[in-house]
């Protein structure tokens, strides 16, 4: 299933690298860089658990990044196709593990995953931290975050299932 969904991980994580981008060099783009794409691949598992969904994401897509560009105050999102891709629920839910990571735990806890496939996203080390600096401040990831945090909340409690 993560082959299917690989266009909008791909796409969300650069989308968030490139609004909240890592300060520094090349390591810190790398680094910054990873945390994205495991908080998007976290999140696009949740938001689309079963091969059918992927699929129908496939056939229909995701969305594009209009609103988010619109939110943040990005600029060219007409310019590059690659953002057609991008899914505005997996940001948005990518934003909240981003900025709260209890609730990044609680996710990979949900799906099943062990710690050390996420491990930039759920335990990150200093140089992760400084790299994500942007990336994972809660006051800038805040309006992207609100936009679907409810729905997040909704698909994590312990009470409800994943697949509807």
């Amino acid at each position: 299933m993560q082959a299917d969904l690989s266009p909008v991980i791909a796409a969300t994580a650069q989308w968030l690298t490139r609004s909240y981008p890592a300060p520094g060099g090349a390591l810190a783009t790398a680094l910054c860089e990873a945390q994205a794409r495991q908080a998007a691949t976290l999140a696009a598992r949740l938001r689309y658990p079963t091969a059918m969904d992927a699929a129908l994401v496939g056939l229909a897509g995701p969305g594009g990044s209009a609103r988010l560009d619109r939110v943040t105050g990005t600029g060219d999102a007409g310019r590059q196709p690659w953002r057609t891709w991008v899914d505005e629920v997996v940001a948005s839910w990518a934003a909240c593990l981003l900025a709260e990571p209890g609730l990044a735990s609680l996710a990979a806890t949900a799906l099943g995953h062990p710690s050390t496939e996420f491990r930039r996203l759920l335990d990150p080390d200093e140089g992760d931290l400084r790299a994500g600096a942007l990336l994972r401040h809660p006051d800038l990831l805040s309006p992207v975050a609100s936009l679907h945090r409810p729905a997040l909340l909704a698909r994590l409690d312990p009470d409800a299932t994943l697949v509807p």
